[in-house]
């Protein structure tokens, strides 16, 4: 419900800014996107055409661009940073928290990247490398490094007198890190225990030394699971010497489970998760189609198939209109056990030691089905067409490819995973083009053989 209302509210200042926009009325333009939170402006930008974005960041007040830029989709994003000049990019990113800079700078072109980096001072040109020396999807990536270290033999005193005179906690701090001299964790401290302790005590009397720390190069989807299966709110990140190099947060872990979210469901479409909604024709064109174009070679491949069948086809007509219905059920039976595993897979659910237990169950559960549509599409073909032997070769090709499916959906993921291939990405199309081609020539293969 509430989800519903700020997305509706979010509409009706869309709309009164396409209004004033046309009307000429910038300064109205402009007051509108002031009195509006970052997230509601990035969501307004995504939401409008390219021309109209345009003339949105226009008016956007430049002390803004920072926390508006890291709002906002990949896609979009780099499209408004290319249109900006490296000085004022600059300057939007020196605000920037560590895992957002880094995020931002990752996606950009390598010219637009090496302009920026080129017009940053020394101090902002390192900070930046930083945040890009670590891989991709890893834990280093996405950590922040705003933390506040103790040391163990001060004084709780010590500590509030400290953090009073600081002012301000970094966001969602929860928790302080206990570090040595040479910056190894060797314990963390809540915030509730630190509050709640004797002023006298030191910090090493307080604190909880088997404290659970996250490796640096450690994926961000394992990440992710551990903060869900220990309910965790923040997290120490340690390079490969147990230093403390930074902290994960509950807020990076959401982005991390979102984005995963995303990615499989676009995926199934052969889209990037980050595809801007409003990106120009040729730009969409362009990257839809080249997955049309792997479908379009997966579609030949079953074409083919039926090509080397095509005078059995000739002889008789019905087998043409039957044709569909094997490779079809395959596909249906195939992508519910593809869908599963990729989904174990995700969740940690699916390794070395469970996964031949996985692809066994997987075809048993092949087999008993394609038993039990075979005898029903078996019996369906035998009164409907009269013909006993059609129903029988049906019902074998029905058996063959569901279990083909099951065996399909099981180890494709496993094997693409080996390979480094993304299998939300590229399994449903090899999964459709194996049921196809099993599915028709199981059908029409044995029906030459025993019709023919």
């Amino acid at each position: 419900m509430a989800e519903a209302l700020v997305s509706k509210y979010v509409q009706t200042q869309l709309r009164a800014l396409n209004a004033a926009l046309i009307n000429g009325q910038f300064v109205s333009v402009r007051k509108l996107l002031l009195e509006l939170p970052p997230s509601d402006v990035a969501h307004i930008l995504e939401s409008s055409p390219s021309r109209t974005r345009d003339e949105l960041w226009e008016l956007i007040d430049s002390d803004f661009h920072g926390d508006i830029l890291e709002e906002l989709s990949d896609d979009v994003r780099n499209g408004i940073i290319t249109k900006m000049l490296p000085a004022n990019v600059v300057d939007a990113l020196e605000e920037m928290d560590t895992d957002d800079l880094a995020e931002t700078l990752s996606s950009l072109p390598e010219p637009v990247l090496a302009d920026i980096l080129d017009s940053m001072d020394a101090q902002d040109r390192v900070r930046a490398e930083q945040a890009l020396s670590y891989g991709e999807e890893t834990a280093g990536f996405i950590m922040n490094t705003d933390t506040i270290t103790l040391r163990p033999d001060v004084t709780i005193d010590v500590v509030l007198r400290y953090i009073r005179l600081k002012g301000e906690l970094p966001e969602n701090t929860d928790t302080f890190y206990v570090v040595n001299r040479t910056d190894n964790l060797v314990g963390i401290v809540p915030v509730t225990r630190l509050l709640t302790a004797d002023t006298d005590d030191k910090v090493s009397d307080v604190m909880d030394e088997e404290s659970e720390a996250i490796p640096v190069h450690m994926p961000d989807d394992e990440v992710a699971s551990l903060f869900e299966r220990y309910n965790w709110l923040s997290a120490p990140v340690v390079d490969e010497k147990h230093r403390l190099v930074g902290r994960i947060t509950i807020d990076d872990v959401v982005d991390i489970i979102r984005e995963d979210a995303e990615h499989s469901m676009m995926s199934m479409a052969g889209l990037d998760d980050d595809e801007d909604t409003f990106a120009p024709v040729m730009q969409s064109t362009k990257r839809r189609s080249v997955w049309l174009a792997v479908n379009l070679v997966t579609a030949l491949m079953a074409a083919m198939v039926s090509d080397l069948f095509e005078a059995t086809l000739s002889q008789m007509a019905v087998l043409a209109i039957l044709n569909t219905i094997v490779p079809s059920m395959g596909g249906v039976a195939g992508n519910q056990t593809l869908t599963l595993v990729i989904r174990g897979m995700a969740l940690g659910h699916v390794n070395a030691s469970n996964s031949r237990w996985l692809i066994s169950k997987e075809m048993s559960i092949g087999f008993l089905n394609g038993a039990i549509w075979a005898v029903l599409i078996a019996s369906v073909i035998a009164l409907w067409k009269q013909d006993y032997m059609l129903g029988v070769i049906i019902a074998f090709a029905m058996m063959v490819n569901m279990i083909a499916a099951a065996l399909a959906g099981a180890t494709l993921p496993m094997i693409m995973k080996r390979l480094k291939i993304d299998p939300a990405l590229a399994g449903s199309v090899i999964l459709t083009t194996i049921t196809d081609v099993v599915g028709i020539f199981a059908f029409l293969g044995t029906a030459t053989l025993f019709l023919i």
